[in-house]
């Protein structure tokens, strides 16, 4: 870890910060298109996509700061890092969102839901769907959206980096 210009905690603020606020963008170029409620599932692979790029730029970022050299366990912490403080910066954007601008989100977003249950399942008596909404409705709130954020981007995160980890990794004994 010898002639570091950049630390690996500032590469994990500096990255985690951007793809945080691309995450923000995205959202609101979803909203703005009136496609918040239900987007294409193309929406994930591109969400993915970049949050890869950003991961790796930084796990590649983090390499050349150590003379070319790169552990599995450097790149997981990094991508992690990325993630966690990413992942933390969409979930306040989340509060934001849900109690300033979109108010209304988490009903309407149980209402979008009901509708495509009703609409995909119609063999459902009344009494599964009741069950089905009641589930939902337990499921949904800042709470559980902040958890399941956070958990996701972790995950996601640590796939990404354990990947990304393995194919850059390189140690001083590789060199000999």
């Amino acid at each position: 870890m010898k002639n570091q210009t950049t630390s690996p905690k500032q590469i994990m603020l500096n990255y985690g910060l951007m793809l945080g606020f691309a995450s923000i963008l995205f959202q609101v170029a979803l909203y703005a298109m009136g496609k918040i409620y239900d987007p294409h599932w193309s929406i994930a692979i591109v969400s993915i996509v970049i949050t890869s790029v950003i991961i790796v730029f930084g796990l590649k970022l983090v390499k050349q700061g150590n003379d070319g050299f790169l552990s599995l366990g450097e790149a997981l912490k990094t991508g992690l890092g990325i993630a966690l403080i990413s992942g933390l910066v969409y979930v306040a954007y989340l509060f934001v969102f849900t109690s300033f601008i979109e108010p209304e989100y988490f009903t309407t977003m149980a209402d979008v839901q009901h509708q495509k249950m009703l609409e995909n399942y119609p063999q459902m008596t009344d009494e599964q769907l009741e069950a089905t909404s009641a589930m939902t409705e337990k499921m949904s709130g800042m709470g559980m959206t902040a958890a399941f954020t956070l958990i996701g981007s972790l995950f996601f995160g640590f796939i990404i980096s354990l990947i990304a980890g393995l194919i850059m990794k390189k140690s001083a004994q590789d060199d000999e």
